[in-house]
């Protein structure tokens, strides 16, 4: 009997998704598939990998977001999504961007601890093959800038993203899980501040797979 592939699962939010920047407020702007980084790191990874991109724009790590509504928390989905792509033998956690919006009133330390949750959730989920453990890589996002039609909306939350890598890397090292840092790897577009030029495409795709690899 043929082996299945191996079964990779991105959760991630509008940069996972492969929404562009934005210059207007609600804009539906995504890449072309072939240029997005999931697309990118199946290429990689070839035919012994089946890559699943389940990216959200606006996707929180566990908040109800009070504006665009509770569907975008994702420690309320994510069971869900586990069991429906089960088994599953790595999990790319790419979360953390959305939480540095003022209405959520939180901190690195604080996003941090949720993508811990995350990562919890993940681990006793059964999801894995034989309803095992499995593996969890986390990806800790760049630093934002306050610009254009986002920044309002994210206003004070560059200050707060500085401390989303020492925050991230301390997580990591006590939930024993793999962390990828875009920070200083990746830049956000000054267009947005937020979501990243095509430009930044294969870097991501570059970083998530040597971790997967290692």
């Amino acid at each position: 009997m043929e082996q299945d592939p191996k079964t990779l699962l991105l959760f991630g939010d509008s940069n996972t998704h492969g929404t562009g920047p934005l210059t207007v407020l609600g804009q539906q702007e995504r890449y072309p598939l072939a240029q997005r980084w999931p697309t990118l790191l199946a290429q990689k990874l070839g035919a012994t990998w089946r890559v699943i991109d389940e990216g959200l724009p606006g996707r929180t790590t566990l908040h109800d977001d009070p504006v665009e509504g509770p569907h975008k928390n994702g420690a309320a989905a994510l069971l869900g999504i586990l069991e429906s792509h089960s088994p599953i033998d790595t999990v790319v956690v790419k979360l953390g961007t959305n939480d540095l919006k003022p209405r959520f009133s939180v901190n690195a330390f604080d996003i941090a601890q949720s993508v811990g949750k995350l990562v919890r959730i993940i681990r006793t989920s059964g999801c894995g093959p034989a309803r095992g453990v499995p593996r969890v890589i986390v990806v800790c996002p760049p630093q934002i800038e306050e610009r254009g039609v986002l920044a309002e909306m994210f206003r004070g939350g560059a200050a707060k993203s500085v401390g989303l890598s020492p925050a991230m890397a301390e997580m990591a090292a006590r939930e024993g899980v793999d962390l990828v840092d875009l920070t200083g790897a990746v830049t956000v577009s000054s267009v947005d501040g937020i979501h990243y030029e095509a430009t930044q495409m294969p870097r991501i795709a570059e970083l998530i797979f040597a971790a997967i690899q290692n």
